[in-house]
């Protein structure tokens, strides 16, 4: 294995942030194609520049932050995070005690890895279930968690997010939504409620997540619930900072579903250039996508045997995509336990500037060279750990 560890993956990420800054030295911002849906940022005025205060800041921008909140996520209350694993984890500090349960629904397995690393924080046991025929609570469940759309973009069908909210409401267990992309997803493609409109009690979305937004998390529930979270929060530093909650805020209020919807319809033609290369291939909500699986089998096709695991194989890829085509995917820079499923995301800021084509020949002509490096365990490496491109 290439990546053994979480510090290999943090190591590995510092290598691809090394790449980014040598791409942008020596040719600037706009060579640089950020197609992972992430790309966030802080889009502030300059009067906000004017109140980035520890006292000053909060006080001016906390009305501000719940009208907002409240047009974006509904709810009787908001509180802002400076991360989404944050608010998973001051949550379940706030409603799980030890010797409890909690029990996840997505729409497909795996979980983010923030969930059932919270839980075990505060020894607690964890289930997660992708099949709603297999769906049940306890005695001692004390929060069900529903994820209505996953890492890869997989969506939570509407009947089963009712279903899940009757059951838990049955046996008064608190719901709490991590709508982290799945807040836009949901709603604007998709035509579902909000979250809180479909019942549940909390529902946090990631604020850099298909919006232009900081890295963060918001948060909109009941008033009660969202006060014992709120002083999880700011025992343990997790609330966001005067910064990040007016970019929140100016994130929130330049907001408009119409990049995704375009996307919608542009992925078509991507999908389209690509599946005669990728058989494996599949589309997304706003793009498409290849997983460290289907890629490994791509190979496998294509007459290439390695030992590589499909993990390693998606980073190795993402990185060449990243240095030779100067494309951004998550593969490359994902935090330790993100998915390594390659993405394109045309709903990002940078997919007006890049074309069909040039995206077509960064994937092909790096999945080729894929083939010829992926068993050489040393230039595997090198890639991943050691090729900054000073």
């Amino acid at each position: 294995m290439l990546i053994n560890s979480p510090v290999d993956e943090v190591k590995k990420r510092e290598n691809s942030l090394k790449i980014i800054n040598s791409i942008l030295k020596k040719y600037g911002r706009e060579d640089l194609y950020d197609l992972t849906g992430l790309g966030g940022g802080f889009k502030l005025n300059k009067e906000d520049m004017d109140l980035l205060e520890t006292y000053a800041g909060p006080a001016v921008f906390e009305d501000q932050l719940q009208d907002a909140g409240k047009k974006h996520l509904g709810g009787e209350k908001i509180l802002a995070f400076n991360r989404t694993t944050a608010g998973i984890l001051a949550t379940i500090l706030a409603l799980v005690k030890p010797g409890d349960e909690v029990i996840h629904y997505l729409p497909k397995l795996p979980s983010h890895p923030s969930i059932p690393r919270s839980t075990e924080l505060v020894g607690a046991s964890y289930k997660e279930f992708d099949n709603i025929d297999e769906f049940k609570v306890q005695d001692n469940t004390s929060l069900v968690i529903i994820t209505g759309s996953t890492m890869d973009h997989d969506i939570i069908k509407e009947e089963e997010f009712f279903k899940i909210i009757d059951i838990s409401k049955s046996k008064n267990i608190p719901v709490f939504v991590d709508d982290a992309s799945g807040a836009r997803l949901r709603t604007t493609l998709y035509n579902q409620p909000k979250a809180i409109d479909m019942g549940a009690d909390i529902a946090i979305t990631s604020t850099d997540k298909l919006m232009n937004g900081p890295r963060a998390g918001l948060m909109a529930g009941k008033g009660e619930i969202i006060d014992l979270i709120k002083s999880k929060a700011h025992q343990f530093g997790l609330e966001a900072q005067a910064s990040t909650v007016v970019g929140i805020i100016r994130a929130i209020e330049s907001f408009n579903g119409k990049k995704m919807l375009d996307a919608f319809s542009k992925k078509h033609e991507v999908y389209g250039a690509l599946k005669k290369d990728f058989t494996n291939i599949k589309e997304t909500p706003t793009g498409i996508m290849i997983s460290a699986e289907d890629l490994a089998e791509e190979l496998k096709q294509k007459g290439v045997k390695t030992e590589a695991t499909p993990d390693d194989i998606a980073c190795v890829f993402a990185v060449l995509i990243l240095r030779n085509y100067h494309i951004l995917t998550i593969p490359a820079v994902g935090m330790p336990g993100a998915s390594a499923t390659l993405r394109i995301d045309l709903a990002s800021n940078d997919a007006e500037r890049v074309e069909v084509d040039y995206i077509v020949k960064a994937l092909v002509e790096s999945f080729s060279h894929l083939k010829e490096i992926i068993d050489y365990r040393s230039a595997c490496r090198t890639l991943l750990y050691e090729n900054g491109l000073e």
